[in-house]
């Protein structure tokens, strides 16, 4: 949730942010009433309390008819104390409802506009010109079923569609995948963490994942827990209701799950293969920083996916997400995007967010420095979403007979295996 002095002090700022984001500007003079009802009522209910506890000193002091007047008096404030206090309550209860419908606050340097109005800011790698090479590119589904690394009919069969089994060497290329993408967070400094796939309502809502996000979450009723669709969830509600000391900070963490999303809104959209499914593993980098070194951290989390990336040799870009397609707890979001050739465009394989204080404010989370304690920053970095990782690969280093060139950095996680050979022709 944003800052609710800032609200008070630079309201045009937010109204701003929520037109960038196509939101609900409503929602901002709403806010601001409540706060401001929030306020009044609270320093009407402090001055009725003080007057409470002196006029409790009269009457001790008086008798007669001066003590029955005073009891009388003392009646009605009691009751009007009582009006105060719930009328305090309900502004109070209004006022966090509202903060926490708020999208956190667009950098000023996000591109305005939807899905498609994104900037380009690099690209990297060479995208290879298979005709001149002799042969047209096969999709990886095609791949996975020649290699014996992908099954989606019995995926279909046992779950229902968007299921898959990995296989074989797919389920092989998918733990060298993970071991390889934990050994560059390890080096790199994160803390490797396996993380819980159930997590509880304050968590998910903490994270800001039960607003927009709300129909991609699967709900286990009975239970009421949530299924993550990234350990982004359970790394943000890990230090949940603590005061960390700045020396700890920066704090680093990868963590590896299971991740389940509904695609609600993606009928029709990437039904074939393995591309856009509803359970899927994924490595993710999760940092804590002071709010004056977000955007600095933000930069070097990007520098991880690109080495990343570009140590699975493929050719990608990187972009700045525009201000309609951030989700609500990011400032701002870079993805990188790698080439798939028989789609013959870039497509999502990694993306890191900003979330300033947005997150750490509604899981109460605070950095102490020295006597001060205020909201540090958290960020996200997906390093290894691995069905969509495992689409890249098969497509760009496919070969005209259907084997697979393994990726030197995959090598040693393969038993050094340098191509994956077809099992069926």
């Amino acid at each position: 949730m944003i800052d609710l002095r800032l609200l008070r002090e630079d309201p045009d700022r937010v109204r701003a942010s929520q037109r960038a984001r196509g939101e609900d500007v409503a929602l901002v003079d709403a806010l601001l009433s409540a706060d401001e009802r929030r306020r009044s009522s609270g320093v009407r209910f402090d001055e009725l309390r003080a007057e409470q506890k002196s006029l409790g000193k009269l009457i001790g002091q008086a008798a007669g008819d001066e003590r029955a007047e005073l009891l009388k008096k003392a009646d009605q404030l009691k009751a009007d104390v009582k009006a105060a206090d719930a009328e305090r309550d309900a502004a109070d209860a209004e006022t966090q409802e509202l903060q926490l419908k708020l999208s956190n606050l667009v950098h000023p340097d996000v591109p305005v506009g939807g899905e498609e109005d994104f900037t380009t800011l690099e690209t990297h790698g060479t995208i290879r010109d298979f005709t001149a090479e002799g042969f047209d590119p096969k999709d990886h589904l095609e791949l996975g079923q020649l290699l014996g690394a992908i099954d989606v009919e019995r995926g279909a069969k046992v779950s229902g569609s968007r299921f898959y089994f990995l296989t074989g060497v797919g389920a092989l290329l998918e733990l060298a995948l993970v071991n390889a993408a934990m050994a560059q967070a390890t080096a790199a400094g994160f803390t490797p963490m396996l993380t819980p796939a159930l997590v509880r309502p304050q968590s998910m809502a903490g994270t800001g994942f039960l607003g927009q996000a709300a129909q991609d979450v699967y709900h286990l009723d009975k239970d009421d827990l949530y299924l993550v669709g990234t350990s982004e969830v359970a790394l943000a509600a890990y230090h949940m209701d603590e005061i960390l000391d700045a020396d700890r900070l920066p704090l680093r963490y990868a963590g590896f799950s299971p991740c389940f999303r509904r695609e609600a809104g993606s009928h029709g959209k990437d039904t074939r293969g393995i591309f856009r499914v509803h359970q899927f593993d994924k490595v993710e980098m999760f940092s804590y920083v002071t709010p004056e070194d977000s955007q600095e951290e933000h930069r070097r989390l990007l520098e991880w996916e690109k080495q990343w990336l570009t140590s699975l040799e493929l050719p990608f870009r990187v972009i700045d997400v525009a201000s309609g397609d951030l989700g609500s707890s990011a400032a701002r979001k870079y993805d990188c995007e790698a080439w798939i050739p028989t789609q013959g465009k870039y497509r999502e394989l990694t993306s890191t967010s900003d979330c300033t204080e947005y997150q750490s404010r509604r899981l109460q989370i605070r950095v102490r420095e020295g006597k001060k304690v205020r909201p540090l920053a958290t960020l996200n970095g997906t390093l290894c979403a691995v069905p969509r990782t495992i689409v890249a690969i098969l497509e760009n280093h496919q070969q005209a007979d259907g084997s697979v060139r393994v990726p030197e950095v995959l090598r040693p996680y393969l038993g050094g295996r340098e191509i994956l050979e077809p099992v069926t022709k």
